[in-house]
């Protein structure tokens, strides 16, 4: 199963950044970014992005884009501390020997 999703939060401290949670193969992976010219970076996911992410679950079960099964995996997931990765994955495009 692969799922992606996102949203938009806002920090008093941090400000307003996009937040990217990527599932995969029975890995989950948080990143974040401050707008659209800055990298990923990982993402300590905090209680309310935790609700947030099963909230977008949910709305995807009725539609049929995901699975119940898939569903339960996702809120198993959405328990583990920590940004979290997806192995072999990189964000990071490698710099041209040029």
């Amino acid at each position: 199963m692969s799922a992606r999703f996102g949203w938009w939060s806002r920090d008093p401290d941090l400000g307003k950044y996009e937040v990217r949670v990527v599932v995969h193969g029975g890995n989950i992976e948080w990143a974040r970014h401050q707008g659209h010219h800055t990298p990923w970076e990982p993402h300590e996911p905090n209680d309310e992005d935790r609700e947030r992410l099963i909230a977008e679950a949910e709305r995807r079960l009725p539609r049929r884009l995901l699975t119940q099964k898939q569903f339960e995996e996702i809120v198993q997931l959405s328990k583990r501390t920590g940004p979290g990765r997806i192995s072999g994955r990189s964000n990071h495009k490698p710099k041209s020997p040029l």
